[in-house]
């Protein structure tokens, strides 16, 4: 089991772990019922924001920079959806990267992220599976339909990981927004 990281704990991923190049980032949940989450990726600029639409990594795009970033839904595995980063693939140009999750057609469902629990991210080593870090959120969210699980960040030449756990009302279309996706 790697670090647990707490909320605004910010924590070195490369530089202690320099022979990594590949990352997974495992995201998790439980629920009752039947929910479609969807988990995205933004790749952002140093404004915060992506610079074409094709920087947002979902099901429906699910692989940007030729691997840099890839989404995966992996049946059996034991996070409900993962990410796949290849970091030496990743352009100067991108500042971090955003990890979220959306709640599908909340509205006609009624759904919140308040219902569903035991919602986590963590960062393994893309090679081994060897579990780095991982970030339980243990915000208790009432309306909200889409969260910001955290980001993988560059600092100094390094990848740190910044555990953020911010709940959003309005699902994908205000993250969109937000990180400036048409």
């Amino acid at each position: 089991m790697g670090i647990i990281v707490q909320q605004g704990q910010k924590t070195d991923v490369t530089k202690n772990n320099k022979n990594v190049k590949k990352f997974t980032i495992g995201l998790g949940w439980d629920t009752r019922s039947e929910f479609d989450i969807d988990a995205a990726a933004f790749i952002l600029n140093s404004n915060g924001k992506t610079d074409s639409d094709n920087e947002f990594v979902f099901y429906n795009n699910d692989n940007w920079g030729n691997g840099a970033v890839i989404h995966r839904r992996e049946s059996g595995a034991a996070d409900k959806e993962e990410i796949k980063i290849e970091i030496d693939k990743i352009p100067e140009k991108v500042s971090k990267i955003a990890f979220t999750g959306t709640i599908y057609d909340f509205e006609s469902r009624r759904q919140s992220f308040g219902q569903i629990k035991n919602i986590y991210i963590r960062v393994l080593n893309g090679e081994t599976g060897e579990e780095i870090l991982r970030y339980n959120i243990e915000d208790n969210f009432s309306l909200e339909t889409a969260i910001v699980f955290g980001e993988l960040y560059r600092y100094n030449w390094e990848w740190k990981f910044n555990p953020i756990g911010s709940g959003y009302n309005g699902g994908l279309n205000s993250l969109c927004k937000d990180f400036g996706v048409e």
